[in-house]
């Protein structure tokens, strides 16, 4: 050891501090393993709690009361024209984040876990080397590598604090709001932060490369989000292509090619949200038997082991869907696994939500995967407009549908589309996991009046029993 070097030694080692990195660590910690979660960050909560889901979740719910409020003048309620305080929804936003963040220091503090600020790298498959740390080196029995992933920015253009081209965590920083905003990238974060924007008075313009908003989600349910869209966006423009972003000091020249009639236009601001890549470059897996495949996604097993017997990796630097509730379910396997239980990664449905408003959630297997796979597949919808709960909220644009096995009725998938349907998937991941029948549902009685009777009639549908439409 280099004199003046201090090293430290601890049975688990976890290289990162969000989702996956911090249900990692706790559940290890609560197996009885001595743990080092280690981070660039002094609380833990990662991208997510900090720069993500928590903050875009806060302004998306004031975006909803925003466009709520103007609804409300249609339903005898008028509440005026809002004012937006700007500095007001930042300090909101903080105070969310803040205590998030300090309940998650307690837990951390309460389980024993050692928190280290500091860069990771490893010198070897048992040692890890940090930056800009008190300590210099670590020496672990195993380690998790929970490093999670960063937006990709456009092609000869970098992401920078005061920049006027933005990825999201730039976007909600909420700096202004901006007159005229482009949103490049027709995906969940686009739509999402897109929506923040007009409905706090930007004008939106939105373009995709592909020909269709949301690519790889069921259209049914895309359908009405793209309607209402529509309406509160200036354009949308599909199949179209950013040739050219140009940062000057008063805006951002844009060049465009596709469907589009001014293919040169200036913006205040641009939201690029084309795509995230994995976290796995300068943090020393050459100097272990960690494989990566061309994309720099960690290959893991389904106990979420590398190549290397002392390393695991969980989250979006693992791959597959970049979501925190996988991710955390991810952390939690690998420290069961690493602490000798019986655990993998074996779950049917993975629930995704985009927050927009109306919503979209799906789970399980979804039509167009059926029809890549050619799997015969029986699918009943039930729509919002005969829905009591629905025409009450003036939210009838919805859908609930299931996809079962036609031989047997056991349900595959569930895709909801509508107002605060984050929290109705959930019935549809476990009817999944459980491999429940369409008739289990049918005959699971579900309260009056409330969107959740949407599924069970879409599950009556399939026995001929439903009330609220004609059964064919």
């Amino acid at each position: 050891m280099v004199m003046g070097e201090l090293m430290q030694e601890t049975e688990l080692a976890v290289i990162g501090s969000g989702p996956a990195g911090y249900a990692a660590a706790f559940r290890a910690a609560d197996l009885g393993m001595d743990v080092t979660m280690i981070d660039t960050a002094r609380r833990p909560g990662g991208v997510c709690l900090f720069k993500g889901c928590i903050p875009s979740k806060t302004f998306l719910h004031l975006a909803e009361l925003i466009q709520d409020a103007e609804k409300a003048t249609s339903m005898g309620v008028n509440f005026g024209k809002p004012v937006i305080d700007l500095e007001g929804l930042r300090n909101w936003k903080a105070s969310v984040i803040d205590k998030m963040a300090g309940g998650l220091v307690n837990l951390g503090e309460r389980r024993g876990v050692q928190p280290v600020t500091g860069r990771a790298e490893f010198e070897s498959s048992d040692v890890i080397r940090l930056h800009d740390s008190e300590i210099s080196r670590i020496k672990f029995r195993h380690a998790i590598i929970a490093t999670g992933s960063r937006a990709i920015p456009f092609p000869g253009t970098a992401f920078t604090a005061k920049g006027r081209i933005m990825s999201s965590a730039g976007a909600l920083e909420l700096v202004d709001i901006p007159n005229r905003l482009l949103v490049l990238g027709g995906g969940y974060v686009g739509l999402e932060l897109g929506s923040v924007y007009a409905a706090l008075g930007s004008r939106v313009t939105l373009v995709e490369f592909m020909d269709r908003l949301l690519p790889g989600v069921d259209q049914d349910l895309v359908r009405p989000l793209t309607k209402k869209l529509s309406g509160i966006f200036e354009s949308i423009h599909l199949s179209t292509k950013v040739v050219d972003l140009a940062e000057k000091e008063t805006g951002v020249d844009v060049l465009l090619e596709g469907d589009i009639e001014n293919t040169h236009q200036i913006f205040d601001r641009v939201l690029v949200a084309i795509g995230r890549r994995p976290t796995s470059q300068n943090i020393g897996l050459e100097n272990t038997r960690v494989k990566t495949d061309d994309n720099g996604f960690i290959i893991v097993d389904d106990r979420m082991r590398t190549a290397d017997e002392n390393l695991y990796a969980v989250g979006d630097v693992a791959g597959g869907m970049m979501l925190a509730h996988k991710a955390t379910r991810e952390g939690k396997i690998a420290a069961e696994v690493i602490a000798g239980q019986p655990s993998a990664f074996d779950s049917r449905a993975i629930p995704a939500v985009v927050y927009t408003d109306p919503q979209i959630a799906w789970c399980g297997l979804t039509e167009e995967e059926a029809r890549r796979e050619n799997r015969s597949i029986a699918v009943q919808r039930f729509p919002w407009k005969f829905s009591g709960r629905a025409a009450t909220i003036g939210a009838p644009e919805g859908l609930t549908k299931i996809i079962a096995d036609p031989d047997n009725g056991r349900i595959l998938g569930v895709g909801i589309t509508g107002r605060d349907c984050e929290g109705l998937i959930a019935e549809g991941v476990l009817a999944v996991e459980m491999g429940a029948l369409a008739e289990d549902v049918a005959l699971s009685i579900h309260p009056h009046p409330t969107l959740s009777e949407t599924e069970a009639e879409a599950a009556e549908l399939f026995l001929g029993t439903a009330t609220h439409i004609l059964n064919k």
